[in-house]
């Protein structure tokens, strides 16, 4: 089971006595096994915050994270993060880079690289695995980023605007092959984004944040058929409920 539950979790950042930032005031959320979720709202109102909560990156200052049935308490191989900057080794090859997780669990080197062929092949890279982090593209760079991470077979996924430096065709592609290993891998997907069309396209359900202390604003299910055509009257009018949504939050 991959269900991920918070429960009243809060997130001060403290810089002095005097200066105190509220980044995520008392979150209450349920998340379904293979669920996709995308966390949107205004820069700046705690979705990176939760992300890392969760992925045990960040400790709370109250309340817990469970996943599964697990109380989150660090970092660990069931759920993988990908950010948006690459974060890749620059001095191994794509290959090496895929295989640093399970190394690092102690699989063997050649057991390590045969699960890595894998991951290469459903991230469309079979043919780049020798290449160096220089030589790609940066659409390139993100899915060796995210075979890196699936390589330690998660149950969730965490994605932090992990296409938001892209192009808008490369942006487009990425969304339809996550969609593809979403599916094939069952994955639990929670993904931050400041884009309204790609949450509408890409989600289960929405979470809305709003303006810093964040709070969930609303929760909104898409009850789209997949594939989603982003020019259709349901896309159109979802997408306008969440950018009146965002904007009153943005004028706070």
């Amino acid at each position: 089971m991959s269900s991920v539950s918070v429960k009243g979790v809060s997130r001060k950042f403290v810089k002095d006595e005097v200066t105190q930032t509220l980044a995520l005031d008392n979150i209450d959320l349920d998340i379904k096994d293979q669920e996709f979720v995308c966390f949107i709202g205004p820069s700046g109102c705690g979705k990176t915050t939760l992300l890392r909560v969760i992925s045990g990156l960040d400790t709370p200052d109250q309340g817990e994270i469970v996943v599964g049935n697990e109380k989150i308490t660090g970092p660990g191989p069931k759920r993988g993060m990908v950010f948006q900057e690459y974060s890749l080794f620059p001095w191994k090859s794509v290959k090496d880079n895929i295989i640093f997780g399970p190394r690092m669990r102690g699989i063997p080197r050649n057991e390590a690289l045969e699960e890595a062929e894998k991951y290469l092949e459903l991230v469309g890279l079979t043919q780049f695995r020798d290449s160096y982090p220089h030589e790609l593209s940066g659409g390139m760079k993100q899915r060796v980023a995210i075979a890196r991470a699936l390589a330690n077979e998660p149950e969730v996924l965490l994605m932090d605007e992990p296409f938001g430096a892209l192009d808008a065709q490369t942006r487009n592609s990425l969304q339809h092959e996550l969609l593809n290993i979403w599916q094939k891998k069952h994955l639990t997907v929670l993904f931050v984004t400041h884009s309204v069309d790609e949450a509408v396209f890409l989600a289960d359900r929405i979470v809305m944040f709003t303006a810093r202390p964040g709070k969930i604003k609303e929760i909104t299910r898409v009850d789209i058929p997949r594939p989603r055509d982003r020019t259709s009257l349901e896309v159109n009018q979802l997408r306008n409920h969440l950018l009146k949504l965002l904007s009153e939050e943005q004028k706070k």
